[in-house]
């Protein structure tokens, strides 16, 4: 495929999603279209279509390698939170691009998830894979997260954004991957003695729902953190020879 042609499913480097199906219908542009996302077929590519949504655009199209190539759940960068890929998974793939003048964040994010829950049911989809994150889970638990998103606005964060534990300046550290597709910034702290990953992950999770909602931190705070006498403190610094910029998360405790 030709990553400069505007007709093109290849996902370059835009944000875009996976999805595992076991079941599709006969005629897929039909049931696209009774779901009101007005497929257009691209030319050429007959399995291949432009949906839309409100303002949202995106391709959909049987993912080949040009997909899949990052989203190898048995590699060490790819990050797997409660799915079990059959073997096959790449036989039964779709991919979902988003195009044009979108991006990932505000009112796109949530177009993005609605369409994405039309197509899970459309697909009988069970995995979901988020390229900005690396990050594979499954296809049920994220249409549960989006309807607590519609009664909430808390969006699927766990779905968009990996928690990886890291080894920092010989210290145990968790770092967000995919953050930056939202603000501009990932988040990391070193894990504090005692702490385990569950608690790490509630905790900078919380960090990361409030950078997504409100935009990137900009300047030095300090907030009080889940528990009574519990304090994060949140530091910024700019990104260097192309890396988003990152937050330096610190706990402590009063007394």
């Amino acid at each position: 495929m030709n990553g400069g042609n505007r007709d093109s499913p290849m996902p370059e480097d835009r944000p875009f999603a996976l999805l595992v199906a076991s079941a599709r219908p006969v005629d897929v542009e039909t049931a696209l279209r009774h779901m009101g996302l007005q497929p257009e077929a691209l030319a050429g590519d007959p399995g291949a279509f432009r949906l839309r949504l409100g303002s949202l655009q995106v391709l959909m199209a049987h993912a080949g390698p040009d997909w899949t190539t990052l989203a190898d759940p048995q590699a060490r960068s790819t990050s797997v939170l409660g799915a079990a890929l059959d073997p096959q998974w790449r036989d039964a793939c779709w991919g979902i691009c988003p195009e044009g003048e979108n991006d990932a964040g505000g009112q796109a994010l949530y177009r993005l998830a609605q369409m994405m829950v039309l197509l899970i049911d459309l697909l009988g989809a069970v995995h979901l894979f988020w390229a900005p994150a690396r990050l594979w889970s499954e296809a049920g638990a994220f249409r549960r997260a989006v309807a607590e998103m519609e009664a909430s606005g808390m969006p699927p964060v766990l779905h968009l954004v990996a928690f990886r534990r890291l080894d920092v300046a010989g210290r145990a550290a968790v770092a967000t991957r995919g953050l930056a597709a939202f603000a501009g910034q990932e988040v990391e702290a070193a894990i504090p003695p005692g702490w385990d990953m569950a608690a790490m992950v509630r905790r900078l999770a919380r960090v990361a729902l409030d950078i997504m909602l409100h935009g990137p931190i900009r300047q030095a705070q300090q907030a009080p953190g889940l528990e009574a006498g519990e304090w994060v403190a949140m530091t910024p610094r700019p990104g260097s020879e192309g890396a988003p910029g990152a937050v330096r998360v610190a706990f402590r405790r009063d007394g």
